[in-house]
C-alpha cells in the first residue's frame, strides 16, 4: 500500500484539492507509473504481418498485400479510429492469404508456434451475463477452414458462443481429431477488448485485456492440412460469410513465436489509450454517479450526495487548509472490464465540508467536452471510501473543493472537469438559463436556448421559467418565490 501525505498542489486551480492519484489495476495498489514518453520505449515485438484497416477501399494489409476477396463489410471510426465492421444479415467476409502467392511470405502461422493479437468489440450484442441476449448464434472472430462435428475438413480459429458468455479457440486436423480451449467473457456493446492467443507444442493460452484468462500446458499439436491453409484466413465470418462476428475489429497482428506475459501486458497498456480518448467510444467512458440535488434558496447545490462512494470506515480526521487522499488500495474483483475497486481515505480539509471526487482514464484539464471527468460522489475528511465498477485500466482520481464562484449550484471543480462550463459565469451560453438549471432539465449546459431570453411581461423572469414554475404567469408580472441567489437578477 502506497500513501501520499504531502502531494504537490495544483496551485493554478484553487478549486481542486491538492491531490491527484493515478492507479493501475494490474499493480494491486495505487502507483505512479512511468507514462509513454517518460523513458518507456513501448512494445519491441515485430509482427509477421498486421492489419490496421487504414485502407477501407481496397482493404490491403499493412504490408500492402491485397485480400483474396471481401464483400458486405464496412468501416467505422470506433476503437482506435479505424475499425473493420462485420455485422450484416447477409453473407459478409474479409479473406486474406496465409501464404502470399507472389513472395511466399507467411502472414499467419497456423501449423507451428505463434501468436495472434487483435481488438474486438460487439457491435450489436451484450453477453447474457451482462443483461444482454448474446449474439444468438456461434460467431466467428478468426476462421481458417471449417469446423465440423466430425472434424473431417480442418479448422483453426476463435469464436464466441451464442450466449456471448465464452470465447473459444478450436482446431481440427481434418482426420477426425479436435482440440478446444475456452474462457468466460462478460462483454457489452461497443466495448473493445484486447484478445491474445499464444500457442506452441507445450502450451496454449488466451489473454484478455493483457491478463491471462486460460491456458493449457499440453499445448497445440494439431492443425488443418495444407489444402485448408491455402484457402486463407477469414476475419469476422466463416468461409461462406456466415456466423458473422457482429462486431468491430482493430489492429490485428500475427507473430512467429509465443508472446510472453510481459509482452502482452506491454502491448495492451501501450495501445489502450486511443480507445479511452476516442470521443466516439461512448461505451468506454466512465459514467458519473447519480446526484441528489439540493435546490432550495439557502442551499443551492445541484451536484451533491454520496454518489458511488461507499463509506467503509473512519480514522482520526486531520484538519488542514490542504486536502489529500491517503491509504489507497486498488484491487480487482470478479470478471469483466469494469471490475476495479478503489479504497481510499480523505484527509485534511475541515469538519462538515463535502469534497467531490472525480475520475478519468485520461489526465486532461482542457475544455474538450470529449475528455470530461466523471463525478463519483462527495466525501468528508476522516472517512474511508470504496468506489467499485471502475474500468480495469489506467485511472486518475482527484478531489474538488466546494468553491462555487458564480453561485450557480455547480462547484468550480465540476464546471472545469465535467460540464466544461465557465465557473465565473452562471449562464455560460448567455441564453438566460443557468448552467445548473440546464443540467437539472437534462439539457446540454453549453447549449443555447433562445426561449429563455423571452420576457413577455417584463418582470425580469424568462417566459420559459414562469411556464415551468407553479404560480407564475408569463403574461402577468409578479415576484418570483424564493429564487436562488444566481437567479435573483436574471440574465437579460
Amino acid at each position: 500500500m502506497k500513501t501520499f501525505r504531502n502531494p504537490k498542489s495544483l496551485r493554478q486551480w484553487t478549486f481542486l484539492a491538492a491531490t491527484l492519484l493515478m492507479f493501475w489495476a494490474s499493480h494491486g495498489q495505487a502507483s505512479v507509473p512511468v507514462l509513454p514518453g517518460g523513458g518507456y520505449s513501448g512494445p519491441t515485438n515485430t509482427p509477421l504481418d498486421s492489419w490496421s484497416f487504414q485502407d477501407p477501399t481496397n482493404w490491403t494489409d499493412d504490408s500492402s498485400n491485397a485480400p483474396i476477396s471481401f464483400t458486405n463489410i464496412s468501416f467505422s471510426n470506433l476503437g482506435d479510429g479505424a475499425a473493420l465492421v462485420v455485422n450484416t444479415n447477409v453473407p459478409a467476409w474479409l479473406n486474406y492469404n496465409i501464404y502470399e502467392p507472389g513472395t511466399g511470405a507467411t502472414n499467419l502461422v497456423v501449423n507451428g508456434p505463434g501468436s495472434l493479437t487483435f481488438w474486438y468489440a460487439p457491435a450489436a450484442w451484450s453477453s447474457t451475463n451482462m443483461g444482454g441476449n448474446g449474439p444468438g448464434q456461434w460467431t466467428q472472430l478468426i476462421d481458417v477452414g471449417e469446423w465440423t462435428n466430425d472434424a473431417s475438413i480442418g479448422y483453426w480459429g476463435l469464436s464466441v458462443d451464442p450466449a456471448g458468455a465464452n470465447l473459444w479457440f478450436a482446431a481440427q486436423d481434418g482426420a477426425g481429431n479436435s482440440y478446444s480451449l475456452s474462457t468466460p467473457i462478460a462483454w457489452t456493446t461497443n466495448y473493445f477488448h484486447f484478445i491474445t492467443l499464444t500457442y506452441c507444442s507445450t502450451n496454449l493460452a488466451i489473454y484478455l485485456d493483457g491478463e491471462l484468462a486460460s491456458n493449457d500446458s499440453s499445448g497445440l499439436n494439431l492443425w488443418p492440412g495444407s489444402a485448408v491453409l491455402a484457402t486463407g484466413v477469414y476475419f469476422g465470418s466463416d468461409p461462406e460469410g456466415l456466423s458473422s462476428a457482429q462486431g468491430s475489429f482493430n489492429s490485428v497482428a500475427s507473430y512467429s513465436y509465443p508472446l510472453d506475459a510481459s509482452d502482452i501486458q506491454t502491448l495492451y497498456e501501450w495501445n489502450q489509450t486511443p480507445y479511452e480518448i476516442n470521443p466516439l467510444n461512448v461505451a468506454m467512458w466512465i459514467l458519473s454517479a447519480p446526484s441528489t440535488p439540493s435546490t432550495n434558496y439557502s442551499s443551492y447545490d445541484v451536484i451533491t450526495g454520496a454518489g458511488n462512494l461507499q463509506q467503509v470506515g473512519t480514522v482520526t480526521a486531520i484538519t488542514s487548509t490542504n486536502v489529500w487522499i491517503t491509504n489507497e488500495v486498488v484491487s480487482v474483483f470478479g470478471t469483466g472490464t469494469n471490475n476495479l475497486k478503489l479504497q481510499f481515505t480523505i484527509q485534511g480539509g475541515f469538519d462538515g465540508v463535502p469534497y467531490d471526487t472525480f475520475v478519468n482514464s485520461i489526465l486532461d484539464f482542457s475544455s474538450n467536452t470529449n475528455l470530461a471527468w466523471s463525478w463519483q460522489g462527495q466525501g468528508y475528511h476522516g472517512n474511508t471510501y470504496v468506489i467499485t465498477n471502475l474500468p480495469n485500466t489506467t485511472c486518475f482520481l482527484i478531489l474538488g473543493t466546494p468553491q462555487d464562484t458564480d453561485g450557480d449550484g455547480l462547484t468550480d471543480a465540476y464546471e472545469r472537469l465535467v460540464s466544461k462550463t465557465n465557473p465565473y459565469v452562471a449562464d455560460t451560453s448567455g441564453d438566460g438559463m443557468s448552467d445548473s438549471d440546464k443540467i437539472l432539465a437534462g439539457l446540454n449546459p453549453l447549449g443555447y436556448y433562445p426561449q429563455w431570453k423571452l420576457d413577455s411581461d417584463d418582470d425580469c423572469l424568462p417566459d420559459a421559467y414562469e411556464e415551468a414554475t407553479s404560480g407564475l404567469n408569463y403574461q402577468s408580472a409578479e415576484p418570483a418565490p424564493g429564487l436562488p441567489t444566481f437567479s435573483a437578477v436574471p440574465v437579460q
